[in-house]
């Protein structure tokens, strides 16, 4: 557990073979045997692995050209992609019917939670690299690594993901002349690979990561024409459909629903498929509302960024939810909900409503929804390996800045070439699954970091250190804050560090328990009943002794609300959502997490800037006391001659 000292945590690091505290791991084998030389090895590692850069802002190396509308459309074109020609059709035939408009409340309300805790760190820490960078700053540089590895992945399975829709979706409107030409040309008889090398999404790819190579605002520029463009589609399809509003179809009765032995449509009604159906939509809704945090991402990049990226990251939810109602909304008023088309809602009901020409319309917003969504994926790509080759945790030259452009320029092809290759070689059933793991984790990070960075105690050159006295009695009395202390401590901070990360347990107790015997507790059994309402109480209780530990008293330019209510409500959501993923998600994520910790443990950790930082303070150290000493000594030696 990390303990907090001057500023919150444990900074006292070591450089490799130096002693820790006096004694070194030899020293302490020979002292006290095996035990003690494995405790002072156990030490040394922590040390290592809880390293954590300053919370400063420090000189940008990037441009600051974007402004609070540049990021608002970044977030609303990474966001409000294909997903809201096809999500809505989906949720409302297969989960929560006309009620998918409260789905998507739900979910939108989620995603609030966690872009607010981003809104947060945005402005604290105005830096490229997005949930790294907050990791690194609160948690230490080997949870960053892994936040970072895993945001490596969700970009680069996101954009590989757009890439390949953008493509097929082309493909159908040229009647397969693509898929066919290719398939004749370069055939491929694999059974884990595509059928044949998908060479236009790898160009496209390429011909994004180059235009964001060698110029953002350019590409910013390409980018809000594109969000415009899908703006006014939504807008045309929710003013055309409303021509063609009935109220009936929120109103089905229950003898006019089909039945069949394949399918169940529910009971009809505006919730035909109760509860249950709103919250499972809910849960298919949330992932519509995934890309908003590549607006954290250009903290680097942004004008005023503490202002400018609270504003971005709530903006840009609030346009995509009402953009998100207000489809499903007129959709499901257009035509009853199950008779909906899962995959292409809106050109079926034009072609059902006798209106084939809108169904064009509709497909120029698609093409610039997906162009608006891949740019949303590819440009925080290759920040986050800016950011993590900088910090020296990846291999220099990929974090090497472009004096001419200023921007990753090697990072960013590297990240292209790598990308296209994936669009190129795989099919887009096996890219997605991979793309929801890293974000919702991210998501927790960024919620626990939030709850620790609150309650810590800030580091003051004023202030005295203070030594950390555990016992039953005071660790019981701090608990509930019984002495009404009103400045954080460092046992206070102990506290809440102890207390989140048993909270992320009780999560994972609870949500389970919901996830695996949900119909059980509905039912009323005993056994999975107690273990929901054990859950809950733990799940609570954490939260209200987290409520009653003393703030810190920093001020902030934004801060969430709510604390530590919100966050923990954030983290709870983000638990549920990633024990719905199927075992080979987990699976594909280990294989991942593996090939990260093999390039941590052989590169990262011996070339980390903190890691070389920490050297030169102890180098620096030991020559302020060895020229000390000489003074004394030269004093000393010349008061004796006098």
């Amino acid at each position: 557990m990390n303990f907090p000292e001057e500023n919150g945590y444990s900074n006292n690091r070591a450089p490799r073979g130096s002693p820790m505290n006096g004694v070194t791991i030899k020293q302490a084998y020979n002292d006290g045997g095996l035990k003690a030389g494995a405790a002072n090895a156990l030490r040394l590692a922590y040390r290592v692995l809880s390293r954590r850069k300053a919370a400063e802002e420090g000189v940008a190396r990037l441009a600051r050209v974007l402004s609070a509308l540049d990021l608002t459309a970044l977030g609303v074109g990474s966001t409000l992609g294909v997903g809201v020609y096809v999500l809505a059709g989906d949720v409302a035939k297969n989960y929560a019917g006309p009620a998918v408009v409260l789905s998507f409340l739900l979910a939108a309300v989620a995603s609030v939670f966690a872009g607010l805790c981003y809104a947060e760190f945005g402005a604290r820490v105005p830096k490229a690299g997005s949930a790294y960078v907050y990791s690194y700053v609160c948690v230490g540089e080997f949870i960053a690594f892994i936040i970072g590895w895993n945001l490596i992945l969700e970009y680069i399975i996101g954009a590989a993901s757009v890439t390949k829709a953008l493509s097929e979706y082309l493909d159908s409107l040229l009647d397969k002349a693509i898929s066919t030409r290719l398939l004749a040309w370069m055939p491929m008889d694999s059974p884990h690979l595509a059928k044949y090398p998908d060479v236009f999404a790898f160009t496209v790819i390429m011909v994004f990561s180059v235009a964001l190579a060698f110029g953002v605002k350019e590409s910013t520029k390409f980018n809000n024409f594109c969000t415009g463009v899908n703006l006014c589609v939504v807008l045309f399809v929710i003013i055309s459909g409303s021509f063609k509003a009935d109220t009936k179809n929120w109103r089905i009765p229950a003898s006019e629903v089909p039945k069949s032995d394949t399918k169940d449509f529910g009971s009809g009604g505006f919730a035909p498929y109760g509860l249950a159906g709103i919250i499972r939509g809910a849960a298919v809704c949330f992932y519509g509302f995934i890309g908003f945090d590549c607006v954290a991402t250009a903290g680097e990049e942004a004008r005023r960024p503490q202002k400018t990226i609270p504003f971005a990251v709530v903006a840009s939810l609030l346009i995509v939810f009402l953009a998100y109602c207000g489809v499903s909304s007129v959709l499901t008023l257009m035509l009853p909900y199950y008779m909906q088309d899962e995959k292409a809602p809106f050109p079926f009901v034009y072609d059902q409503l006798g209106w084939s020409w809108a169904k064009y319309a509709v497909s120029v917003g698609a093409i610039c929804a997906l162009c608006s969504s891949l740019l949303g994926a590819v440009f925080p790509l290759p920040r986050i390996i800016y950011a993590m080759s900088s910090d020296g945790l990846l291999f220099q030259f990929m974090g090497r800045v472009s004096e001419k452009y200023q921007t990753p320029l090697v990072g960013t092809v590297v990240a292209g070439l790598f990308t296209g290759t994936l669009a190129m070689v795989f099919e887009l059933e096996q890219l997605i699954h991979m793309m929801s793991i890293g974000t919702l984790l991210a998501y927790s990070m960024v919620a626990s970091c939030v709850l620790l960075l609150r309650y810590e105690r800030s580091q003051s050159v004023h202030r005295a250190s203070e030594p950390l006295q555990l016992s039953v009695r005071g660790c019981g009395r701090q608990l509930l804050n019984l002495d009404g202390a009103t400045v954080p401590t460092r046992l206070s901070a102990a506290t809440v560090a102890v207390l989140v990360s048993l909270y992320g347990v009780w999560c994972f107790i609870t949500m389970g328990s919901i996830n695996s015997y949900g119909d059980a507790i509905l039912a009323g059994e005993v056994g999975p009943t107690v273990a929901l309402g054990s859950g809950s109480v733990l799940v609570v209780g954490t939260l209200l002794a987290i409520s009653r530990q003393p703030v810190s008293e920093k001020k902030l330019a934004f801060s969430v609300p709510l604390v530590p209510w919100l966050p923990g409500l954030s983290i709870l959501i983000n638990v549920y959502l990633m024990l719905n993923l199927d075992y080979m998600t987990w699976v594909r994520f280990s294989v991942w997490l593996a090939a990260g910790l093999l390039i941590y443990l052989t590169y990262g950790a011996w070339h980390s800037s903190e890691r070389r930082r920490n050297q030169d303070s102890v180098q620096l150290a030991e020559l302020h006391n060895d020229s000390q000493t000489a003074l004394l000594q030269h004093a000393n030696i010349t008061h004796a001659l006098g």
